[in-house]
């Protein structure tokens, strides 16, 4: 019976030219090496080396033999160099869903960072609503989702993302950009563009109106904010919108000031209930976090710095 230890044996005289060598390379003697040789030659009946003169030479059974004993070490070492690159998250693959309000910008942007630094990752993001999303996590075909909250499902655990608050946009040169905060008032007989029911932003929003009995125009209706930060740059209208889309905006002249009371602009972190993390999961959502706390820090607040950060917090009830 031919052992594990006799084909690095005869893989190491291959590689090396001689016994010497390959006694060198496996850090074991000369005698070692000739009897791990010697005893594969009898289990395999064959001959695999010749002597000439003071060294030895292999035989076309010998050359035919590495090429499949090398294609089986190849392998080998790819499974271990990848179960390296694992244990350091350098390798891997991972599946991402988002909600429009994430998945345009902010977080294409975050994926190009973190994929800069794991050359071996790969990453399937994908966009679409958030009962989409919940789905896609639900039934195993994306590891990480995005949505909005709230989000209830016997087979997806909630980690919630608290304290990013909603912000006004205005148009290039309107009259409210000189206030530092904007309040319902502020809005009061203004062109409004608002998101489409039943989102819950949007009815978060008309609550605070409400509450104020402010009066708006509502002339646009949309389902996506890009689609109103899109108008509200080009000179019409104003609203309210998550800050990660006013941010993409900001560069095409879009006015963003907070808005006050504050408006949560929560975020639904979706993973399985029955299939724990991978490493590079667990990688992927410890950055995010970082990166949405800079983000709150840099750009909500002028001059940046704030009291605290966004908050994860875990759903362990479902």
């Amino acid at each position: 019976m031919i052992n594990p230890r006799q084909i690095e044996a005869f893989r190491a005289v291959m590689l090396t030219g001689g016994i010497t060598a390959a006694a060198e390379l496996l850090n074991i003697s000369q005698p070692a090496v000739s009897r791990l040789i010697s005893d594969l030659q009898y289990a395999l009946k064959l001959t695999l080396f010749e002597r000439r003169g003071p060294r030895i030479a292999p035989t076309s059974e010998a050359i035919s033999l590495y090429q499949v004993v090398d294609r089986a070490f190849v392998g080998l070492e790819l499974i271990e160099q990848t179960a390296r690159d694992l244990t350091a998250r350098r390798s891997g693959a991972l599946r991402v869903a988002a909600m429009p309000a994430l998945g345009v910008g902010f977080l294409p942007r975050y994926v190009a960072r973190f994929l800069s630094e794991r050359p071996r990752v790969d990453i399937a993001l994908r966009g679409s609503t958030s009962p989409i999303i919940l789905d896609w996590v639900a039934t195993g075909q994306c590891e990480l989702g995005f949505a909005h909250t709230p989000i209830d499902h016997a087979a997806v655990l909630t980690e919630k993302i608290h304290g990013i608050p909603a912000v006004a946009i205005l148009p290039p040169g309107h009259p409210l950009a000189d206030k530092d905060v904007l309040t319902p008032k502020d809005f009061e007989g203004e062109s409004f563009i608002s998101t489409s029911p039943p989102a819950l932003l949007r009815s978060r929003i008309d609550t605070v109106f409400a509450d104020h009995d402010v009066s708006r125009a509502m002339r646009v209706e949309t389902q996506l904010t890009m689609n109103a930060c899109a108008m509200v740059a080009a000179g019409y209208g104003v609203s309210i919108v998550d800050p990660f889309t006013a941010q993409d905006y900001v560069p095409h002249g879009l006015v963003v000031r907070p808005f006050e009371p504050s408006i949560g602009f929560d975020i639904a972190i979706l993973r399985s209930a029955q299939v724990p993390l991978s490493m590079i999961a667990e990688d992927f959502l410890a950055g995010f976090m970082e990166e949405a706390t800079r983000f709150r820090d840099g750009f909500l607040e002028p001059g940046g710095g704030t009291e605290a950060g966004p908050q994860l917090v875990r759903n362990t009830e479902l």
